[in-house]
């Protein structure tokens, strides 16, 4: 098949510039280049849909194509122009997108004349250009929210007095309207875990659009785990990233508690912080090892950091600060997802556990990364992390109460062994990326049996009425 993903927001490219450094640069473009990667080595055509960026700021996403080395033949980034050269944040591409979708049709029709035969979408910019798509031109398409608007406006605390302020942010009336056309017009949606189906998507600003209970409309595909990175067998970057490691950890040869995570509010490191601040165990038993892509000094460099970061990062080093735990605590810049794994390896042989607490979690790709390592993990009981751990091969903690995340934490590094190796055997028989690609096809298979889900014309982007209604009610 020819298949096409449609990722308006993005910075793909062969050398992953940026990657994970940006909000609009997370999690969600390594879950789309390695799934097109999975399906492009099962012998499928492939296109990336970008946008194009040409941008001082941004060099390595200027050019209109590029390609993955190892997959030239069946791999193709597509950047396509809308909004000008410019960078823009995903929260001001909304009004261009029509532009995008006509873009994709004049490159198609350029390119042979035909669309590819099915496209997956991706987060709620892709998902509305996907039902533009699909409008235009009868392309069928799955939808995959990674993260829905909903659930952030509840976390940020949306109110009447503040709704203004947050809609000129985030933009929330477009996003979620957005959502709306993508989750009627799929022919799948797809979601990583039951959980996130039964929850994210039952929330009531998706009434009317989308029924839970209906299994025909959902798909529950796991996320998977580059296993040529993540991996125990040594890599090219362990000598040099265990050079760096004895620099930054010094003579502390024990086990550690390692977090990777980028400076966001609800990933909770700061609940990792207190609780191994709190817990005089704790720091007897490993040392606090925390990985922040960019920063060797994070009370250096805090000063450069934008708002929201620095937000995050304050209280964090002030906890440090204030309990006297400087040489207990130490940070590491990993400035690859190669480096990542080295120092999951390295940090996995001294008997080390990895901590994600998150509020809320939809999945718990980082967890599942560093579990294939060798590093037994405690992660969230909040979302996806209770499914993929439920078997017992990692521990589950209440991100919202630090006693229990220093139990959890106490806990992983006295079973490390063994939860080492059940967790590696959990990613290794479940959570690859080539059993990934194996759900999206077969359900890409059924939906293109089944043809398009027409409904309804496209609306125009607003979806503010029932916003201030769901909001006042609230």
């Amino acid at each position: 098949m020819h298949l096409v993903f449609l990722n308006p927001q993005g910075n793909f490219d062969p050398r992953d510039s940026h990657l994970t450094e940006h909000p609009d640069f997370g999690g969600q473009l390594v879950y789309v280049k390695e799934l097109a990667q999975a399906m492009a080595a099962k012998g499928h055509r492939v296109d990336i849909l970008t946008r194009r960026i040409v941008d001082a700021d941004w060099p390595e996403f200027a050019g209109a194509e590029d390609r993955y080395p190892g997959f030239e033949d069946r791999l193709r980034i597509l950047r396509l122009d809308c909004g000008g050269p410019a960078f823009l944040a995903k929260e001001q591409l909304w009004a261009h997108l029509p532009e995008w979708v006509e873009n994709i049709l004049r490159f198609y029709d350029g390119d042979g004349g035909a669309l590819p035969d099915f496209a997956t979408a991706h987060y709620a910019d892709g998902g509305y250009a996907a039902a533009l798509l699909q409008e235009r031109a009868g392309l069928a398409f799955t939808f995959t929210g990674h993260s829905l608007g909903a659930q952030k406006l509840d976390k940020l605390g949306t109110t009447p007095g503040n709704l203004d302020d947050m809609e000129r942010r985030f933009r929330f009336s477009r996003r979620i309207a957005a959502e709306r056309v993508a989750m009627g017009r799929a022919a799948r949606i797809i979601t990583s875990t039951r959980q996130e189906r039964m929850e994210q998507y039952a929330h009531p600003l998706y009434e009317g659009a989308i029924d839970v209970h209906d299994d025909g409309r959902f798909a529950v595909i796991p996320p998977g785990v580059n296993t040529r990175i993540f991996t125990t067998e040594p890599g090219e970057q362990d000598e040099r990233v265990a050079a760096m490691l004895a620099a930054r950890l010094g003579t502390a040869s024990g086990p550690c508690i390692v977090v990777s995570s980028r400076l966001d509010e609800k990933k909770n490191i700061l609940g990792v912080v207190k609780a191994y601040a709190a817990s005089t165990p704790l720091q007897e038993r490993a040392d606090l090892v925390l990985c922040f892509r960019g920063m060797d000094d994070p009370f250096s460099a805090i000063a450069t950091l934008p708002e929201a970061e620095r937000a995050v990062l304050a209280p964090i080093l002030e906890t440090i600060e204030g309990a006297k735990l400087a040489d207990k605590v130490r940070f590491v810049d990993l400035d690859s997802q190669e480096a990542l794994a080295s120092a999951y390896r390295l940090l996995a042989r001294r008997g080390s556990v990895f901590a994600l607490t998150a509020f809320y979690e939809p999945f718990g790709l980082a967890p599942i990364e560093a579990a294939a390592c060798g590093l037994a993990c405690v992660a969230t009981r909040n979302g996806g992390p209770s499914e993929i751990f439920g078997d017992g091969s990692g521990v589950l903690v209440d991100p919202f109460d630090e006693a229990d995340i220093a139990r959890g934490l106490i806990e992983a590094l006295e079973r490390q062994d063994a939860l080492s190796r059940q967790g590696r055997a959990r990613v290794l028989s479940t959570y690859t990326w080539s059993r990934t690609a194996e759900g999206y096809l077969e359900v890409t298979e059924q939906a293109r049996s089944e043809g398009p889900v027409r409904g309804q014309p496209v609306p125009k982007l607003d979806a503010s009425d029932i916003i201030a209604a769901y909001v006042r009610a609230a």
